[in-house]
């Protein structure tokens, strides 16, 4: 049970740690995507840069909650569901700024990248 909770809580600090270093790097090295993000006017290759980051999040804080929980993936997938609670609202709030591809493509990958992410947790990795 706790080994559980532990995985899930690793693997959403890790998610918003891979975004927060994801981001941070879009914008050290991309001077546009600095301009257009308080307005969130992002252009198309912005769009599937955000996603892209997204991504890897998902990628990153699945693997490490199959890795804490030993190989178990089932801390991964809620912390997808946790992942999906959370961003329905805000994707919710901010529906007029993004296209309706957008808000799609991350809300209804989101749990499935997380979850069948836990499959990258190598046996050598989870053997901790």
């Amino acid at each position: 049970m706790w080994r559980t909770v532990l995985a899930i809580v690793a693997g959403f600090i890790a998610w918003f740690c891979i975004g927060a270093v994801g981001f941070a790097l879009m914008r050290a090295v991309w001077p546009e995507y600095v301009r257009a993000e308080p307005e969130m006017a992002f252009t198309l290759p912005m769009q599937l840069a955000r996603l892209t980051v997204g991504v890897a999040c998902s990628v990153g804080g699945g693997w490490l909650a199959a890795v804490v929980a030993k190989g178990d993936s089932t801390p991964a997938w809620w912390l997808g569901v946790l992942l999906l609670v959370i961003f329905i609202p805000i994707h919710y709030s901010l529906w007029n700024r993004f296209p309706v591809w957008y808000h799609l493509t991350f809300l209804l990958t989101l749990t499935p990248i997380v979850g069948y992410s836990s499959r990258l947790a190598s046996p050598a990795s989870v053997a901790v």
